[in-house]
C-alpha cells in the first residue's frame, strides 16, 4: 500500500461521513443551535470543505473550487471570498444559511479534486516542505494529515449538532 492509497481511504471516509450529516437534512436541521454560540450542522461542513478547498488547493497549486466553481457567489455568504470560517463570530456561523443540496456539491467537487490530486502524489514528495510560517515547517504529509484531522473532527461535531436537531425537530426526547 503507498501513502496516497492511506490518504485516500482517509478523506473518503470523510465523504461518506459528510454525506450521512447531509442526506434528507432539513434547513431546519442544519441551522439548528444548541444554544446561541454553538456551530451548526451547514456551518461546520461549509467550514470543514473550505478548509480541505483552501489548502489542497495550496499544496496542488490549483484554484479553489470556491471560487472556480462558482460556489462563492452561489453561497453568497456575507463573507470576503477567501474566508474558510478560522476565527468567525456567532454571528458569521448563523449567516451560513445554505440546504444540503449545495453543501453537498460544494464538498463533492472538492472532494474530487482532493482525489485527483492525491493520484499524483509519491511517498518522496510527502517530506516536501510546503510551509515554512512555522517551526518545524510544515511538510506535504503533515499538512494533508492535518487536514484529514480537522475535516473527522468537524464532521464529527456536525454529526452530533444533526443528532441533537433531529431530536428538536421532531420533538423526541
Amino acid at each position: 500500500m503507498q501513502s496516497r492509497d492511506l490518504l485516500t481511504d482517509g478523506f473518503e471516509r470523510i465523504a461518506q461521513e459528510v454525506h450521512a450529516v447531509l442526506d434528507g437534512a432539513s434547513a431546519d436541521v442544519l441551522e439548528h443551535r444548541p444554544d446561541p454560540e454553538s456551530n451548526t450542522a451547514a456551518w461546520l461542513v461549509w467550514h470543514l470543505t473550505r478548509v480541505q478547498d483552501d489548502h489542497v488547493a495550496s499544496v496542488a497549486g490549483t484554484e479553489q473550487r470556491w471560487t472556480v466553481g462558482g460556489w462563492a457567489e452561489k453561497f453568497g455568504l456575507p463573507f470576503p471570498a477567501d474566508a474558510t470560517g478560522y476565527g468567525q463570530s456567532a454571528d458569521d456561523v448563523a449567516a451560513v444559511r445554505v440546504d444540503a443540496d449545495d453543501l453537498r456539491g460544494y464538498f463533492d467537487e472538492v472532494h474530487a479534486a482532493t482525489l485527483a490530486y492525491l493520484e499524483r502524489v509519491t511517498d518522496d514528495d510527502l517530506d516536501a516542505v510546503v510551509d515554512t510560517a512555522w517551526d518545524p515547517p510544515v511538510t506535504l504529509g503533515v499538512r494533508l494529515v492535518s487536514v484529514l484531522s480537522d475535516d473527522l473532527q468537524h464532521v464529527g461535531q456536525a454529526a452530533y449538532v444533526r443528532g441533537l436537531a433531529m431530536r428538536a425537530v421532531s420533538g423526541a426526547r
